[in-house]
């Protein structure tokens, strides 16, 4: 490890523990409950806007701002996105953004969508001081258009691989991993934050598989499609326990060729799939793919032996992590 690297990791506990953030007790995390009802309907809002980008090829802010307001005020039933947001986190607490910056600008968790959040969670009692926004690693941070950066009194963002992870592995099932420090010690909520995209090896890569991100070793987890070890990540306590809410940014989603960026299989969703249940989400998100490669002359997930069967797995009587059966999704077009 170099001097550099070690120094960033100290400096950045450091100023954790200087702003009082590092609460870190599962004690103090509330939120998505540890299973979901049988008698409990999942809702997914979704919400477009064909000008989001006007005439030109950026996101326009102001624009991205109403589509995020109209999702979360569906999710938490508020009459002004204010009051959604203070029932979605509360004052004291650090809120982690896990976005997705691998594939960088093209295909990565878009920098608007993650401003437009900071600026609400500021709103709801959340001082910048206390937003971290964090990845697998710096490089992918920065390649995302994001700049990294560790100030106490400004959004930190920062990667695993300047934080660290933990000792000891965190198991559940088929898998064992060490858990990013951001998560476990820095965080007390966190933001999903995926992109609405194919996958080459795991079928589709969206709220679930996101939580790759979290883990020291996600490489192994992509033999049979993902299935059950995508499932048996999201498992871990840390992530069952302060993960919140899952936005999936579809401002520009993918429907072949990912998880890198591919222009050619990209189009423009101009939008956003918001729910706290993440195996609805990948439910939903997954369908507005397979349609698209219909639409484009394209076999299915399935036919190309890639059908993201983890999100089956989420669902069962073992992770009951949430649903993917279309009668208990309540999908909401806002």
């Amino acid at each position: 490890m170099s001097h550099r690297l070690e120094s960033n990791r100290r400096e950045f506990l450091k100023a954790c523990v200087a702003g009082a953030v590092l609460l870190g007790s599962a004690e103090k995390t509330s939120g998505v409950p540890l299973s979901i009802s049988t008698n409990e309907k999942s809702k997914v809002a979704i919400a477009r806007d064909s000008l989001l980008r006007g005439k030109g090829t950026s996101v326009d802010s102001a624009r991205l701002l109403k589509v995020l307001d109209r999702c979360i005020q569906t999710i938490y039933d508020s009459d002004s996105p204010q009051q959604a947001w203070k029932r979605a986190v509360r004052p004291g607490e650090v809120v982690g953004l896990k976005v997705n910056g691998l594939a960088g600008r093209g295909i990565s968790t878009n920098v608007v969508l993650v401003e437009v959040i900071c600026d609400r969670l500021r709103e709801a009692g959340i001082p910048a001081k206390n937003i971290i926004v964090w990845d697998r690693l710096d490089s992918d941070l920065e390649s995302a258009g994001f700049r990294v950066t560790s100030k106490a009194d400004q959004v930190r963002f920062i990667g695993n691989d300047t934080v660290g992870y933990e000792d000891d592995l965190s198991i559940y099932g088929s898998v064992g991993s060490l858990l990013a420090k951001t998560l476990t010690q820095v965080c007390d909520a966190v933001i999903n934050l995926p992109v609405l995209k194919d996958h080459s090896i795991a079928g589709v890569s969206m709220a679930l598989k996101n939580f790759l991100g979290a883990i020291h070793n996600p490489n192994k987890y992509h033999i049979n499609v993902g299935d059950p070890y995508i499932a048996d990540v999201n498992m871990l306590p840390p992530i069952r326990q302060k993960v919140r809410l899952h936005i999936c940014d579809a401002t520009t989603a993918q429907y072949e060729g990912g998880p890198s960026y591919m222009p050619q299989w990209t189009w423009q969703e101009n939008g956003l799939l918001m729910s706290r249940d993440p195996v609805a989400l990948d439910y939903v998100g997954w369908k507005i793919i397979e349609r698209k490669r219909a639409e484009k002359g394209m076999k299915s997930l399935k036919e190309m032996k890639r059908e993201p069967n983890y999100i089956a797995t989420a669902a069962d009587s073992q992770h009951r992590i949430g649903t993917n059966d279309p009668a208990r999704i309540d999908q909401v077009e806002v």
